[in-house]
């Protein structure tokens, strides 16, 4: 089966490489591709229990409900006296601390109280520290605050952030940091998640170096540095990185026989005297879905159907250009759509940002334009050629730039990069 002769996702039939890039026979439109690469995913990978520690990076498989009340008790705002009544009180007992359990509180008296410790029972509010004046002697305390204690006053009462059974997060959302903490405050020990989609990376090319300046007409490789945390950042468990030479056999075998869920190479899919990709896709038996898209740079990317794993578990693969410009381009633009879905990850909606210079684009192509943002307004950046990462190491997002370019003070959609 010849990749000239397999349906693509949505039936239709698929673009050579040997079509002039740019035009309609040739790619997919940015957006219809990014839409084949997130609907050829299908479900979700299956939903998996993980401890806390192991959640990271995951998304929920189920809605995180509240097991109970936070905070569970009335609970001291502030460092002080707990105290029963309008005042004076009565000095009462040696102090309430955080993970104690106190007594209740008698009419007209106070007894000591640290920040989060359980009010006692009796209590009405809690009198600051700075706000209080005692009276050792007479065991007394005096209100010293610039207004009456009102009922209530530093006290966290219980249910305040939720109540048991009440919805926090829905499936889909990542588990970040800040959503550890607030399971673990809401009484979890464990969450249900999916799956991550394993990823294994293969760079293509006896031109790349892995260490020491450029020699010899040989280049450093950027991308085996480059992609490994990006796909970590896009939910991918990373199960190897592997060199494999401009030779149509050991990228055949490579491709195979990898157990990954998705397979990305970089380089290798365009139509050069060394590019073996398109040759190995169809000696496999895949399926391509996508050959070729119409945006700059990295329109030479594609994505494929590869023949399912000896137990039954689906494979794809994305091929990223070479460039190191290019390769981002096809990362955001199939791989990311693919792993977010695959990983049970919610769509995000689109963020819509003021250009505050012209952002120049291709006369018939789309556009992903390193930029960097200033509230509400993005800038474009120089070195933004295909083999360039400078402008997008000052990046904080890509500019999806339409045929023609943006206007100063047009609106534009931008893709957020990652550690912004």
């Amino acid at each position: 089966m010849t990749p000239s002769r397999t349906d693509t996702a949505d039936g239709t039939a698929p673009h050579t490489s040997h079509a002039r890039p740019g035009s309609p026979r040739a790619a997919r439109d940015w957006e219809r591709a990014r839409s084949i690469a997130r609907s050829c995913a299908g479900q979700p990978l299956p939903a998996v229990p993980r401890i806390l520690a192991d959640a990271l990076g995951h998304a929920l498989a189920e809605p995180l409900v509240a097991l109970t009340d936070l905070p569970s008790f009335d609970t001291a705002a502030m460092d002080g006296w707990a105290v029963a009544g309008p005042g004076p009180w009565r000095l009462s007992g040696a102090g309430v601390l955080a993970g104690e359990e106190p007594g209740p509180l008698g009419p007209d008296t106070a007894v000591p109280i640290a920040t989060g410790a359980p009010v006692p029972p009796g209590a009405t509010a809690v009198l600051r520290s700075e706000h209080g004046a005692a009276d050792p002697g007479q065991d007394l305390l005096y209100d010293r605050s610039p207004g009456p204690v009102c009922a209530g006053r530093d006290i966290r009462p219980r249910g305040q952030e939720c109540r048991s059974g009440e919805p926090l997060l829905p499936a889909g959302s990542t588990v970040t940091e800040r959503v550890l903490g607030l399971a673990a405050a809401a009484g979890y020990d464990r969450l249900t998640v999916h799956r991550r989609p394993s990823v294994e990376l293969l760079v293509l090319g006896d031109e790349l170096l892995e260490r020491g300046v450029p020699r010899g007409g040989r280049v450093r490789d950027a991308l085996g540095p480059l992609l490994p945390p990006w796909l970590r950042g896009l939910g991918a468990e990373m199960i190897g990185r592997r060199r494999i030479a401009d030779d149509l056999g050991p990228l055949r075998e490579a491709v195979r026989r990898s157990p990954a869920d998705v397979v990305i190479t970089t380089g290798s899919t365009a139509a050069g005297p060394v590019d073996f990709l398109h040759d190995t896709l169809r000696s496999v038996g895949a399926r391509l879905l996508v050959d070729s898209v119409a945006v700059r740079p990295g329109h030479p990317m594609l994505l494929a159907e590869l023949p399912a794993t000896a137990d039954g578990r689906a494979r794809r693969l994305v091929g990223l250009p070479g460039n190191p410009l290019a390769a981002v381009a096809g990362l955001v633009t199939l791989a990311e759509p693919l792993l977010r879905h695959l990983g049970g990850h919610r769509d995000a909606g689109p963020v819509r940002l003021t250009a505050a210079a012209a952002l120049p684009g291709h006369p018939c192509d789309t556009r992903l334009l390193p930029v960097f943002t200033a509230g509400q307004e993005v800038t474009p950046l120089p070195f933004d050629g295909p083999a360039m990462l400078r402008g997008l190491a000052l990046a904080d997002a890509l500019a999806v730039v339409p045929p023609g370019g943006v206007v100063a003070g047009a609106t534009v959609e931008v893709l957020e990069l990652p550690g912004r």
